[in-house]
């Protein structure tokens, strides 16, 4: 009896907790679809809450967007080679080695794409494709008003 309470309250915790993981993941999307509209992002990466933040709206949007991906930084690469055709972002810089850093501009904003591939996962271990963290960080053209806003320090 006591076994059969413990394990139905322990299912039921592990659900609640799937199920706030995934309205975060769906509402984070939402909130980041608005206001990074024309910025592509993996359709299959998750959204972590932490290191994520984003401040302003449309076209003064600045911020970082922090997403663990199930595939490789090479593929990657290739989504954003293909995604950001069509969106009006120009690549403006790229570096491609261990960690890919990608520079795109668009309207005067700057984005800075940096793919890293994750050791620790085990699609790695049973000999599946690595996944990946990438990091966007979006800077609008009026974000930076002092050159050196550290020369008081």
């Amino acid at each position: 009896m006591v076994k059969n309470l413990f394990l139905s309250l322990t299912i039921v915790l592990l659900s609640s907790c799937a199920a706030f993981s995934s309205t975060y993941q769906e509402e984070s999307r939402k909130i980041i679809d608005y206001l990074l509209s024309d910025m592509p992002i993996p359709p299959d990466a998750e959204i972590q809450k932490v290191p994520t933040v984003i401040l302003g709206t449309g076209t003064g949007i600045a911020g970082r967007i922090v997403l663990n991906s199930p595939v490789s930084p090479a593929s990657n690469l290739i989504f954003y080679g293909n995604a950001t055709l069509d969106t009006g972002w120009k690549l403006s810089s790229s570096t491609v080695a261990e960690e890919i850093v990608l520079i795109y501009t668009k309207e005067e904003r700057y984005a800075t794409i940096e793919i890293l591939r994750q050791r620790d996962r085990l699609g790695n271990f049973f000999g599946g494709e690595s996944d990946s963290q990438i990091t966007i960080s979006v800077v609008h053209p009026g974000a930076i008003q002092e050159q050196n806003p550290y020369l008081a320090l």
